[in-house]
C-alpha cells in the first residue's frame, strides 16, 4: 500500500472541495467552530444520525437499553448503530464514504484514523460544542447545558479526555467512550510459592528475570505482546522523542532509543523475554502454560482488556494457579507511564447543523452518564472513562468482587482505575499508525536478529530503515 494515504487524501480533497463532505447536497458542511453562536437545537424537528461502531451482541444490548433512555430526553433523535467489523473496517468504510459525502455522524476512532479523515476537513471539532453554555429543554421538562460543564470535565480520567487533543492543532477532535491500557499479569501462586515480589522497574525485572530462570531454566519468565507498545512506552517513560504532529513526524532514531532496545535485545537473547510477534501467538498462551510445560512464562503483558485470556483454563474445577495483576514497569515508580488504547467517537460535519448538535448531545450523553460507563464496562471489559463510575454502588459491588480467578475483569479494572494519572497517548497526525507498525517491526528485528558482527551497527541500520520507510509510505 505504498503512497495510499496520500494518493486518498488527494482524492478526498478534490471530491470533497466539489461534494462538500456534507452527506449530499452539493453545500458546503459548516464549521461549528467558525460560527459565532451555535444555532439552538429544535427539539421539535425529527433528527436521524447514524453511528459506526464494532460492538459484539452483549454490548449493542446495553446500548440499545440506554438508547432507549436517553429518547425519553431526546425523542425527536433517531439513532440508527451499525456494527462495521472492526476498528480498521470502520476506517475504511468512513475513507470511502467521505468521497462522496456518505459518511455517518458519528464512529468509533482511533486517534490515527481523525487524522485521516481530518486531511478531507470531515470531522467536527468540538471545541465550541464543549463550551456551548446554550440550554435545552428536555421531554421531561428538565433542561440540559449543551456543553460540559466544568464538574464533567474534572470527571473524566484526564489521559483519556486528553487524547481528543493529540492532532497538533491544539483542538478536541474525539470524546473517550471506553478505554484500556497494558497490564503486568503474574503467577501469583509461583510467585508466593518463591518469596518473589511484582518487579515496579525495568531494573528490577530484569533482575526478576534472571532470579525465574535459576528456579525454571526451560522457562521464559516474561511474554510482552505488543513489540509496538513496548517501544512507544519506552520513549514516554524516558521522555526520549518518538513522533511530533507538526514539522518532521518520524524522530525516534536517536541514542536513547538504540540503548533501550540494545538492552532488550540483550534480554531476548538471554531467554528472558519473548513478544507475540517472535514466539508466533499471544504471549498468554505461554502465562496459561503449566508450570511443568517447557517454555511456559510466569508474568506477561498485554492488554487490560483481555484478562480473561490470561487466566488458565480450570483443571477439576478449579484454576491451576491465581493470577495477580499489576502496573508494569517504569524508568521511574514515581513518574508511572502507561499507554491509553481503545475506542473513542468522533462527530463529523454535516450540511444540517441539527444533526451534529444531535451528535453531540447523544455523544455527550454516552461519555458522561454514569450507570451506561458501568454497564458497559462491565460488558466489554474496558475501563470507565469517567471517575464518578467508582461512587455507582454496581460498579463499586463489581470492583469489590476482584480477585485473580473468576472476577479477574474485575482487578484489572481496578489496577487500571488505581493509575488513572499515568495514562499517555502519541500525537496523531496521517501516518503516525505507519510509524508505529515500523518501530515494531524495529523491535522485532533488532531483538532477534543473530547481528554476528556490530550489534550496534546493526541496530543503527535498522533504526534507519525504518524512519525511511515511514517517510516513504507516509508520502
Amino acid at each position: 500500500m505504498k503512497k495510499f494515504l496520500a494518493l486518498f487524501a488527494a482524492l478526498v480533497l478534490c471530491i470533497c472541495c466539489f461534494a462538500g463532505c456534507n452527506g449530499g447536497g452539493g453545500n458546503v458542511a459548516p464549521d461549528l467552530d467558525e460560527v459565532d453562536e451555535l444555532p439552538a437545537f429544535d427539539t421539535s424537528k425529527e433528527v436521524t444520525i447514524t453511528f459506526y461502531h464494532t460492538m459484539g451482541a452483549n454490548l449493542r444490548e446495553v446500548l440499545d437499553f440506554y438508547i432507549v433512555e436517553f429518547n425519553k430526553l431526546y425523542p425527536n433523535i433517531k439513532i440508527q448503530h451499525e456494527q462495521v467489523g472492526g476498528y480498521d473496517d470502520v476506517r475504511d468504510q468512513i475513507k470511502t464514504e467521505i468521497t462522496v459525502g456518505g459518511q455517518p455522524n458519528i464512529a468509533y476512532c482511533y486517534p490515527d484514523h481523525v487524522a485521516l479523515y481530518n486531511l478531507a476537513k470531515a470531522t467536527q471539532s468540538l471545541d465550541t460544542l464543549i463550551g456551548s453554555t446554550q440550554t435545552v429543554t428536555r421531554a421531561d421538562g428538565s433542561t440540559e447545558t449543551i456543553g460540559l460543564t466544568e464538574a464533567q470535565i474534572a470527571d473524566f480520567i484526564q489521559g483519556y479526555y486528553n487524547e481528543g487533543r493529540e492532532f497538533g492543532d491544539d483542538k478536541m477532535y474525539t470524546m473517550p467512550l471506553s478505554k484500556s491500557t497494558e497490564v503486568l499479569y503474574y503467577n501469583k501462586t509461583f510467585f508466593d510459592k518463591h518469596n518473589l515480589t511484582p518487579p515496579s522497574t525495568w531494573d528490577e525485572l530484569e533482575a526478576l528475570c534472571a532470579e525465574i530462570k535459576k528456579i525454571d531454566p526451560d522457562c521464559i519468565p516474561l511474554g510482552y505482546d505488543s513489540e509496538a507498545n513496548w517501544f512507544i512506552t519506552m520513549c514516554e517513560q524516558l521522555g526520549s522523542d518518538y513522533t511530533s504532529a507538526t514539522g518532521d513526524h518520524f524522530l525516534f532514531d536517536n541514542a536513547e532509543n538504540h540503548a533501550f532496545v540494545k538492552k532488550f535485545r540483550d534480554w531476548y537473547q538471554k531467554g528472558y523475554v519473548t513478544t507475540q510477534e517472535l514466539s508466533g501467538g499471544y504471549t498468554s498462551e505461554l502465562f496459561t502454560m503449566a508450570e511443568t510445560d517447557k517454555g511456559n512464562s510466569y508474568m506477561s503483558i498485554g492488554s487490560s482488556a483481555g484478562a480473561t485470556h490470561q487466566r488458565p483454563d480450570k483443571v477439576d474445577g478449579a484454576y491451576p494457579f491465581d493470577v495477580g495483576i499489576t502496573t508494569i514497569p517504569q524508568m521511574d515508580a514515581n513518574n508511572a507511564k502507561v499507554i491509553s488504547q481503545g475506542p473513542s467517537l468522533c462527530i463529523f460535519k454535516k450540511a444540517d447543523p441539527q444533526e451534529v448538535l444531535a451528535s453531540w448531545l447523544f455523544v455527550k450523553y454516552l461519555t458522561t452518564t454514569v450507570e451506561f460507563q458501568a454497564e458497559f464496562s462491565m460488558a466489554s471489559g474496558y475501563v470507565p472513562v469517567i471517575k464518578s463510575v467508582g461512587d455507582n454502588a454496581v460498579y463499586a459491588s463489581f470492583l469489590e468482587s476482584a480477585d485473580g480467578g473468576d472476577a479477574i475483569s474485575a482487578l484489572s479494572a481496578k489496577v487500571c482505575l488505581q493509575q488513572e494519572s499515568a495514562y499517555y497517548t502519541s500525537p496523531a497526525f496521517n501516518g503516525s499508525s505507519v510509524a508505529r507498525d515500523q518501530v515494531g517491526l524495529l523491535m522485532q528485528a533488532c531483538l532477534s536478529s543473530d547481528a554476528a558482527g556490530d550489534v550496534d551497527a546493526m541496530i543503527a541500520k535498522v533504526f534507519a530503515d525504518a524512519v525511511a520507510e515511514c517517510e516513504y509510505q507516509a508520502g
